[in-house]
């Protein structure tokens, strides 16, 4: 028998060798903890909430999105990724999830998710996804501490610390701009909306906590205005859609976007922590189990009707029709008058949710996890 040459040998050992370490790349690679897989497009779905709807599914979610409907999905958060659930069924649809990162934040705008998760001590590195699909949009490095949370409003996603916030394009990969508290500060609460960023802050001494405005897209100060409470912790952003809403110590303080002017403020209620929206014809208030509606402009009280949350994106394309969770029932009111215009009595109706109607079902959005009643 004739024996190979000696460089046969030692090529086939180079090839083995190259096998061995490529396998073993992989394996401990980002690519090999990745699993994402993706859907059609959820399309519009058709019909309305019948008269008596029932829950047909839960899912839990930790971290969720304020706004949980998105492109037709369902978004929900886990320890180490993003489902996006059919929101009929509430089965999963599309996933992205990373073995080897954690979730820190997740939020959903402009149809896309946006993600960021931690891979060692910071959190390093953001993903946005089409929510309807799943389809990967963009990724980019970041540079947030390991406590960042997201929030979003339309073009705009706000990552939030104890130290300061950053804003990225969710459509495009662009950090945009960011800020930090003053030093030896820190931030209480952070919140985005269409007048801007707001931050609540507090410096070390006897001084008020400070309440700032700033350009959604460039970051300059419209304005600061000093909070006087009673316990200086007790400071909570509800709200930066058209007007500033506060809740400091036991009442709402409600400000004006332009120079922020106080224009109102209501009694917090005792049972739970108040809630803020807005739509166009209002911003909408829930407090001591009531829905306030009041004046973008002016902040002037203009209805108010029983309610034990918040709705969601209105039901109808003029932005007038409103999902309001009231008791046993969620209300279909007008947003510009507050009249009735249609009831679904639901089942075991949990208090504090967040209403969204998705063709025939009601999907609630309490703080751990998301109903789906059909």
């Amino acid at each position: 028998m004739i024996r190979p040459p000696l460089r046969v040998w030692v090529w086939t050992a180079a090839t083995l060798a190259l096998v061995v370490v490529a396998a073993l790349l992989w394996r401990g690679s980002d690519a090999a903890a990745t699993s994402s897989t993706t859907a059609r497009p959820a399309g519009v779905p058709s019909g309305a909430p019948a008269g008596a709807v029932s829950e047909a599914w839960s899912a839990p979610g930790d971290p969720l999105p304020a706004d949980v409907v998105e492109e037709g999905r369902v978004l929900t958060g886990s320890p180490h990724g993003i489902r996006a659930l059919d929101a009929a069924t509430g089965a999963e649809a599309w996933h992205y999830s990373r073995d080897n990162a954690w979730l820190c934040g997740l939020t959903a705008t402009d149809g896309v998710a946006v993600a960021v998760f931690r891979t060692a001590d910071r959190c390093d590195e953001a993903v946005a996804l089409d929510a309807g699909t799943g389809v990967r949009v963009w990724t980019r490095n970041v540079n947030f501490r390991a406590d960042a949370t997201l929030t979003s409003t339309d073009r705009i996603v706000l990552a939030s610390s104890p130290t300061g916030v950053a804003t990225l394009d969710p459509t495009g990969n662009t950090l945009r701009w960011s800020w930090r508290a003053p030093p030896t500060c820190e931030l209480l609460d952070t919140g985005a909306g269409d007048a801007g960023v707001a931050v609540l802050y507090r410096c070390p001494g006897d001084g008020p906590v400070q309440l700032r405005l700033m350009d959604g897209f460039d970051g300059d100060e419209h304005w600061t205005r000093d909070l006087v409470v009673g316990d200086r912790d007790d400071a909570v952003l509800l709200g930066v859609d058209r007007l500033v809403g506060v809740r400091a110590a036991d009442e709402v303080r409600l400000f004006a976007s332009a120079d922020g002017v106080l224009l109102t403020s209501l009694p917090a209620g005792p049972d739970r922590a108040p809630q803020q929206t807005a739509v166009p014809a209002a911003v909408l208030l829930s407090v001591d189990r009531r829905l306030v509606a009041l004046d973008p402009t002016t902040g002037r009280q203009l209805w108010d009707a029983p309610a034990t949350g918040l709705p969601g994106e209105p039901v109808d394309d003029e932005e007038r029709v409103l999902p309001v969770p009231d008791g046993d029932a969620v209300v279909s009111r007008d947003a510009t008058n507050g009249d009735e215009v249609g009831r679904s009595t639901v089942e075991d109706l949990p208090a504090g949710g967040t209403a969204t109607v998705v063709g025939g079902t009601i999907v609630l959005r309490l703080d751990d996890r998301v109903l789906g009643f059909s």
